[in-house]
């Protein structure tokens, strides 16, 4: 006996996507899009990093280079510190000419640069032409500015008089400016060789030769913009009513911004304090725009891609560990599943490999939240602790400890500020600001993937003595524990035996036989009669009653078909904006295959093991490959609808999508043909019919 559900899925997506001679461009437009979609899906994730990640670190820093060099050209980059004087109170040294020109040149071109990198985002210039603007544009910005540092750090004296106060060593310091330069000149580098690495991409064909961007990821470059836009223009302001040096304003302004507030730089004057309400606000809104995108970027493609991959490799593993006689099957290093390969009838063996798949599903899942929470919390660590480092030497005139610089940075990531330490070097306000800046991804990642993880744990755990406690659940404490207890061992081998359960309650044991089936195919066969019963009335199963009896049964099966077509369709729109998305139960997913397998003829063979022979890799991919191009559909292979880029709702959709239009195309040809020549759909109400009477049978049976 065949399986209902048998038809592959592969064969029924090939059907329902094969065009007619009407609608053949439309319909080969929708296979070259999945086929895109598929290998996106699929490819490495350096082709992620390289189409996606690399133009968006460069739309967020590019910005943040341009506005350090707009501070390295606003102030002299020496400063002459008297005798008994300290920094804060030195004369400035006018700069040679020479540098003031080529830090206007950097300048100018990191701007160009930016524009052409912000018109390609926006699909206003193309990719061949933007990017090598873009690359030249920051490489040329970066060696320009590198030129005038080492010309400055060659010699403390340079192009100084030596009757001049500030010809000595001693009397002599740069100021945050040269700081900001430096600064400026590696993220314009960076930025260069990361939009390399897209464009090379581009020329070897990994991806299309443009930027594959969301909104939320697009307006980020703009967002950055206005967001430093506005920290400069703010300093200036303040630092003409306050009458600071601007870059201790820029500091003030970063300081203010991120909500920091150490204290070292406050409003003094009646103006500047009316000025702090409006200013301090619109920079926080725009700060959480940035936060935001920044979030939605991390969220929509780098966790699916990562996901996409971790899954695959799972999947692999799973699926090789099974031979040799073997009857169990490695989810992972602590999670085992047992299954038994001797069945007769295919869908015992499809719901092991779709419970299987699952399990591939949730562990992959899991396992992503956890790294990636890893590698966030080493990203912060590595963040806390270098910039440490980098405080106790640039502090060193004030004596800071190591230690003493841990809790001064400490106090700044988390905006608690008690200001008791504050950088006073030129160099450390430069590098506070950058420093600070890079703290807003980093946590903000941070705070993403600990809400996955230990909040969501956190929140688990206080449900749960909650229902210990004051707030006992209907089961009682008695049941609490217990599901504590399952859940805690619920990764042991013995806790996942697929043998145990399966449609209709059948003992999925050694040797089933033929009743096994029958049974089998009753069972889901009624399943599925009960939900297509759901969207009938009384009326309508009467008349289709009467229809039974007077022997016109295919008319009406194939209207009630398009019915249920229509109606499932409208019915899964309600899952379609599910957050997370929804997972649909094994009987759901045996019920819209039925649904979709309208036109195929292949069937799976009855007594297959539960991982094809297809699937174990041999020694070499390139053998795979020649020997297994089409293998047989799978729960287990890469064409399964659990994975991909879309969610199981739009799977079905677009399935379900499909078949309608194809049998609204069928149905203006039925006029036409003869009996034999019609299709009879894939369901029917004599399902619903037959098993009416059997529920029936049921009830009135002692």
């Amino acid at each position: 006996m065949s399986d209902p559900i048998d038809e592959p899925i592969k064969q029924a997506a090939e059907e329902l996507d094969s065009p007619s001679p009407d609608d053949k461009g439309q319909h080969a437009g929708r296979r070259d899009s999945g086929d895109l979609e598929d290998r996106d899906y699929t490819n490495p994730n350096r082709y992620w990093f390289e189409s996606t990640a690399c133009p968006l670190i460069a739309g967020t820093f590019g910005p943040m280079a341009s506005a350090f060099s707009i501070c390295a050209l606003s102030s002299s980059w020496r400063v002459y510190i008297p005798p008994g004087g300290t920094v804060n109170n030195g004369t400035t040294i006018d700069d040679p000419k020479w540098l003031l020109a080529i830090n206007a040149i950097s300048l100018a071109l990191a701007l160009i640069a930016n524009g052409s990198l912000l018109l390609n985002m926006a699909h206003r210039l193309r990719f061949s032409i933007a990017q090598p603007i873009t690359i030249v544009g920051f490489t040329v910005s970066s060696g320009l500015l590198i030129a005038d540092i080492i010309a400055l750090s060659i010699s403390h004296n340079y192009q100084l008089p030596s009757s001049s106060p500030a010809y000595t060593a001693a009397h002599h310091a740069l100021t945050s400016a040269f700081y900001y330069a430096i600064m400026a000149a590696g993220i314009y580098l960076i930025i260069a060789l990361l939009m390399c690495l897209t464009v090379y991409g581009a020329w070897k064909g990994h991806y299309a030769r443009q930027f594959n961007l969301t909104t939320s990821q697009r307006t980020l470059m703009l967002q950055t913009m206005s967001f430093f836009t506005y920290l400069l223009l703010g300093a200036l302001v303040f630092s003409h009513i306050e009458e600071w040096e601007y870059l201790d304003a820029v500091y003030w302004a970063d300081v203010t911004l991120l909500t920091v507030g150490l204290g070292d730089y406050s409003p003094t004057k009646h103006t500047a304090r009316s000025l702090f309400f409006p200013y301090a606000i619109g920079g926080i809104v725009i700060l959480g725009l940035v936060v935001g995108s920044i979030r939605s970027l991390v969220l929509e493609r780098g966790q699916k891609k990562i996901s996409a991959r971790m899954m695959e490799k799972k999947r692999l593993r799973a699926v090789n560990s099974v031979g040799n006689g073997k009857q169990r099957m490695r989810i992972s290093r602590f999670q085992t599943i047992k299954f038994v390969e001797s069945y007769t009838h295919a869908a015992q063996r499809r719901e092991q490999e779709f419970k299987a798949m699952r399990r591939v599903q949730e562990c992959a899942e899991r396992d992503r939240k956890w790294v990636a929470l890893a590698v966030s919390t080493t990203a912060a660590f590595v963040l806390w602790l270098a910039g440490s480092a980098i405080f106790h030497v640039a502090e060193r005139e004030q004596h800071w400890t190591y230690f003493q610089t841990m809790y001064f940075t400490y106090t700044c990531l988390l905006t608690i500020g008690y200001g008791d330490f504050t950088p006073t070097s030129n160099s450390s306000k430069a590098f506070f600001v950058l420093w600070s800046l890079l703290a807003v991804p980093t946590l903000t990642i941070l705070i993403s993937d600990m809400g996955d993880t230990v909040v969501q744990l956190f929140s688990n755990f206080t449900v749960w003595i909650g229902s210990l406690t004051v707030l006992p659940s209907e089961q009682g404490i008695r049941s609490a524990m217990r599901n504590a207890w399952d859940s805690l061992t619920a990764t042991h081998p013995s806790h996942h035996k697929h043998h145990d359960a399966h449609p209709g309650g059948v003992s999925q044991t050694e040797g089933a036989n033929a009743d096994d089936s029958a049974a089998q195919h009753m069972s889901m066969t009624d399943r599925i009669a009960d939900r297509m019963a759901k969207h009938l009335e009384a009326e309508e199963l009467e008349d289709a009653l009467a229809a039974e009896q007077h022997g016109e049964t295919l008319e009406r099966d194939i209207h009630f078909y398009n019915f249920l077509l229509a109606r499932e369709t409208q019915r899964m729109m309600k899952d379609l904006n599910a957050s997370p998305p929804k997972r649909y139960e094994w009987g759901e997913w045996e019920y819209f295959l039925k649904l979709m397998a309208n036109d195929a003829d292949a069937y799976d063979i009855n007594g297959e093991k539960i991982v094809p022979e297809e699937l174990r890799l041999p020694e070499t991919r390139e053998e795979w490959k020649r020997k297994h191009v089409d293998h047989r559909w799978s729960w287990l292979s890469r064409a399964s609808p659990l994975m991909g880029n879309k969610s199981e709702t739009e799977w079905i959709l677009e399935r379900l999508g499909a078949c309608l239009e194809k049998e609204l195309r069928e149905s203006r040809l039925l006029p036409y043909r003869t009996r034999e020549e019609k299709r009879r759909p894939p369901v029917s109400m004599g399902d619903m019919i037959r098993r009416g009477r059997k529920k029936q049978q049921e009830d009135d049976s002692p």
